[in-house]
């Protein structure tokens, strides 16, 4: 029983001294909080950095209208696509992505 209480004791200070060691993140606000660092499309894991696919550098799936979907205007030399349910920054030479935002920023206000 004694040795049942210490292991229990010990496991409480182990928490309580986690949760003292380091302050909680502050939630993101506006559309910081739509931003990635990956995601899926295609069944392939993609990251910032990456190359996208071809098919998404063609006209078709470029976003004109990147305002309606409150998306930040794009980068000089990038433009706007749409992979996987995410707003993809892709540069128009070789196609890097370099921004991520979750297709949920379309519903911002």
């Amino acid at each position: 029983m004694r040795k049942t209480k210490m292991m229990l004791l010990g496991v409480l200070l182990a928490t309580a001294s986690a949760a003292w060691a380091a302050p909680a993140p502050t939630p993101a606000t506006g559309i910081q909080q739509y931003e990635l660092k990956e995601f899926t499309a295609d069944f392939t894991q993609f990251k910032i950095g990456d190359k996208a696919p071809a098919m998404y550098l063609t006209p078709e799936y470029n976003i004109k209208q990147w305002q309606q979907r409150n998306l930040p205007a794009p980068d000089a030399g990038t433009r706007w696509t749409y992979m996987g349910g995410n707003y993809v920054q892709i540069s128009d030479a070789d196609g890097t992505i370099s921004k991520i935002y979750d297709g949920e920023i379309f519903y911002h206000r």
